[in-house]
């Protein structure tokens, strides 16, 4: 989850265990999907990145590896040995085809359909809206998503819009001018006391609503710096 997602969802190898649990929560923190969140995500089949980048809901592990998420299903007893053929120099795919296994029903993608067509609105507001008049999924779906800072859904959003144009570096850059301005607002270290210093679950959003959110300074977050990322 969070910063745990982007020292392994790059690699060319993403081993999923029993307890295997994916999620990007950073817009109920007043924070943004990072660690390369902006790359990845938009690419997932239809609207799930989205869906994933504003409500931060948990994908298991059928559905992380349907995704693309993960790429292999390996039971957890079966990782020590895993191990164990790595460290013996075994290659890796052949290590890994000895112990892979079906990963079992998907979830989620039972939703796409609504997933796609909610998501895929042009504003949170919209995708709100859309998710009000559709299934008891929707229902919670919604509910979830306004438990979230108005200002980091539309951050999110935004980045889903821009990063299927993106190159991993460019992504990383994108992402580097958002924390470089995020961290002068309000809502970051307020979602951070609400969930994890005083931990009463009720961050106090400024703005309140996505009504009072400029898409002017949403816009601002996503402007080049004085001084860019620099990327290899």
């Amino acid at each position: 989850m969070g910063g745990g997602v982007g020292v392994s969802l790059h690699g060319s190898h993403r081993v999923a265990g029993d307890h295997y649990s994916f999620a990007m929560p950073e817009v109920g923190i007043g924070f943004f999907p990072d660690v390369g969140a902006t790359y990845t995500l938009p690419r997932l089949p239809g609207e799930v990145g989205t869906f994933l980048a504003l409500t931060g809901e948990r994908v298991r592990r059928a559905d992380a590896v349907a995704l693309g998420l993960a790429t292999h299903a390996v039971p957890s007893r079966s990782l020590p040995a895993l191990l164990d053929a790595l460290a013996a120099g075994e290659p890796v795919d052949a290590a890994l085809a000895a112990v892979t296994e079906e990963p079992g029903e998907t979830a989620l993608l039972g939703e796409r359909e609504t997933i796609d067509g909610c998501f895929s609105a042009g504003s949170v507001g919209e995708i709100l809206a859309r998710l009000d008049r559709a299934s008891a999924f929707a229902a919670e779906a919604a509910a979830t998503t306004r438990q979230k800072s108005p200002t980091s859904l539309a951050i999110a959003l935004e980045q889903m819009r821009r990063g299927p144009t993106l190159s991993f570096e460019d992504a990383m850059r994108t992402e580097f001018r958002i924390v470089s301005r995020i961290v002068d607002h309000h809502d970051f270290y307020e979602g951070v006391r609400a969930a994890i210093i005083d931990k009463d679950g009720a961050p106090r959003w400024r703005p309140a609503s996505l009504e009072e959110v400029d898409p002017a300074a949403i816009q601002a977050y996503f402007a080049p710096l004085p001084r860019e990322l620099a990327t290899p």
